[in-house]
């Protein structure tokens, strides 16, 4: 009996949405990994709210999410991802390694965590690994998100905190977050408790910097 062989067929290559603001990085990070043999990027955007858009007209495996973007950040971005497309994979790219942000990004659904400036075979083997089902965590983060512990701040606190940011009265925040001015205020003074902070631009500052922003 004669034996018929079949012809092997390479896989498709990974189809990868890369999401950065400053042209320079997000042009370097789509070179680099266009010369992996298996992956394509196949769209780039410069704002997070281009991403949903972008990925709903392209078919994409995995999207590469830039934190801090206009428009949505990266971490809302893939929350809006993970509920629209619950099989595509998430990679969060960050320059700060703000211990909050892990926790943030995790609780959005993305499946990876990592430095900007990790090398691109790293990145690219994160891309292989979170497609077989892998979670991928840059350790130095991981171990600094223990150690910071759970943000302490409730969602409206948060929100408050973020409109306080350009320095706003409390009249001010009242009308855009439509609060009375007591509720801001109580807002404000809790968050200053739970930061140990001085005052609400301290408050901003160290929230900011612990990545609960």
């Amino acid at each position: 009996m004669e034996e018929t062989s079949q012809e092997h067929r390479p896989s498709p290559p990974v189809r990868i949405l890369l999401a950065e603001d400053q042209a320079m990085v997000r042009e370097a990070l789509a070179a680099l990994l266009g010369l992996e043999p298996d992956i394509e990027v196949v769209a780039q955007v410069a704002r997070g709210d281009e991403v949903l858009p972008a990925v709903r007209a392209h078919a994409v495996d995995v999207a590469l999410l830039d934190i801090e973007m206009p428009g949505l950040t990266g971490i809302e971005a893939a929350a809006r991802l993970h509920a629209e497309f619950p099989a595509l994979k998430v990679v969060v790219l960050t320059t700060f390694g703000r211990p909050g942000y892990l926790r943030s990004a995790m609780e959005a659904g993305a499946d990876a965590f990592l430095v900007k400036d990790a090398p691109a075979a790293q990145l690219a083997v994160a891309v292989r690994k979170v497609l077989a089902g892998e979670r991928v965590i840059d350790p130095t983060l991981a171990a600094a998100a223990l150690a910071g512990g759970a943000n302490p701040l409730t969602d409206r606190e948060r929100e408050v905190l973020r409109a306080a940011a350009d320095g706003a009265t409390n009249a001010e925040l009242a009308a855009a977050l439509h609060l009375s001015r007591g509720t801001v205020r109580n807002y404000l003074s809790t968050a200053i408790q739970k930061l140990a902070v001085r005052n609400r631009a301290e408050a901003v500052r160290t929230a900011r910097d612990k990545g609960w922003l």
